[in-house]
């Protein structure tokens, strides 16, 4: 059969299918289960109309248990069962073997560490552009530009940011643009400022940001009487305080480190394969596209705070620092925590960047390529699904802080 021709009796044998499901759904309601006459119409109409919508989702829960549910019941049986026993249930002798793998604790530190700070850096390059393209006459053109990089998709940005970072051998030109700056250094005024000033001051600013957002959750537990907070939060608080701590001490040793570094100048690098900072050097490609996401979101946040606010700041005497954080940044707090989680669910599902750039060598493992690796390369299904299971472990509270976040605004 002609494809055109197989494609249009699709459409026809579907459209018709349901539009047929729907009416004759409806006719069987109103006409044979509940009809609308005799002495209990009333109650026949009240009935129907209960039973009709949950009539009309069933094609849809079935589809979405088809595709949902199933894959999920059927990737946690494969993760308590053994292939080479011809799927044999095993019980926990899989996730026993995942936990006693190097590969898989590499890949909870990476995306611990992707989780910190794509997250973090997406939706404050995201603020920054949406505040400042607000202010300008150009800003919807700023905003295209910006927002850009969410059409590519991240196989795509990985190969363009592979040829950014790539490396020739010593007697070739480099093509990459990293290589081709990074062999303008050679010592002297430019290559401390740029090398060792600029990175200090933004970690700096990262380890303040840090400290600002873990005091922030801390504070009501030490300070009490300035916020009610409910005893559930209390682990979350304890947790983000302990991490903000650490990430701090790693800020202050890499600024220690930046200040005794020796720099290979004058010989490319290859910068995919330099341990722990190849990661970041992945964290770009997503931050790239993802603060176009944000800067959109926050942009519309920021307009739709009431004028008469900042120019009550404005009269006060507030400076525009102050009119960002303490009238602007308060109001939109709600869609920044959105935000924030949104892009927290891209990154736990991360592969596209790590599969396309570097396969998960050199330290660069993150859950989601350790799964495809398990499944797809090693071909074992139960270390693979379990690894699956834990990416759904991670990914599901989020989905409940968001869902409940959404209907708390509803409210």
């Amino acid at each position: 059969m002609h494809p055109a021709l197989q494609g249009l009796l699709t459409i026809i044998i579907g459209v018709g299918g349901c539009v047929g499901y729907f009416y004759f759904s409806n006719q069987f309601l109103d006409k044979v289960l509940y009809p609308a006459k005799g002495a209990q119409a009333g109650r026949n109409i009240n009935r129907a109309n209960m039973i009709r919508p949950w009539l009309f989702l069933f094609p849809a829960i079935v589809a979405l248990g088809l595709y949902l549910a199933y894959p999920v019941f059927a990737t946690l049986w494969y993760s308590v069962t053994d292939r080479d026993q011809g799927g044999a249930f095993v019980g926990l002798a899989n996730y026993r073997q995942m936990f006693n793998e190097p590969k898989f604790w590499e890949a909870m530190r990476n995306n611990m560490l992707w989780l910190i700070v794509v997250p973090a850096a997406s939706t404050a390059f995201g603020l920054l552009a949406a505040q400042l393209t607000d202010r300008i006459k150009w800003g919807s053109f700023a905003k295209s530009l910006i927002f850009m990089p969410m059409a590519i998709s991240f196989v795509g940005a990985s190969v363009i940011f592979k040829l950014i970072y790539d490396t020739r051998p010593v007697d070739q030109n480099q093509i990459g643009v990293l290589n081709a700056v990074w062999l303008q250094f050679d010592g002297g005024a430019g290559s401390f400022l740029i090398l060792r000033l600029a990175p200090i001051c933004l970690l700096l600013c990262f380890g303040a940001m840090v400290a600002y957002v873990a005091w922030a959750f801390v504070k009501p537990m030490i300070k009490p009487e300035d916020t009610r907070i409910s005893g559930w939060t209390v682990p979350l608080r304890l947790v983000v305080g302990a991490g903000g701590a650490y990430l701090i001490f790693l800020s202050l040793r890499a600024i220690l480190g930046l200040t005794t570094a020796a720099f290979p100048y004058g010989e490319a690098q290859t910068w995919l394969t330099i341990p722990f900072w190849n990661s970041f050097f992945l964290m770009v490609v997503l931050i790239w596209i993802q603060t176009g996401f944000a800067m959109v979101i926050l942009s519309a946040a920021l307009r739709g705070i009431p004028e008469e606010t900042v120019e009550a700041a404005i009269v006060d005497g507030a400076n525009p620092f102050q009119v960002f954080f303490k009238i602007k940044m308060p109001q939109i707090a709600g869609t920044i925590v959105v935000v924030w989680t949104t892009i927290t669910l891209v990154v736990l599902k991360v592969f596209d960047v790590v599969f396309a750039m570097t396969n998960g060598q050199w330290g660069t493992q993150v859950l989601a390529n350790y799964m495809y690796t398990q499944l797809f390369v090693a071909r074992d299904w139960g270390v693979g699904s379990a690894s699956a299971m834990m990416i759904m472990l991670l990914v599901s509270p989020i989905l409940v802080w968001n869902v409940y976040n959404a209907r708390k605004e509803m409210r």
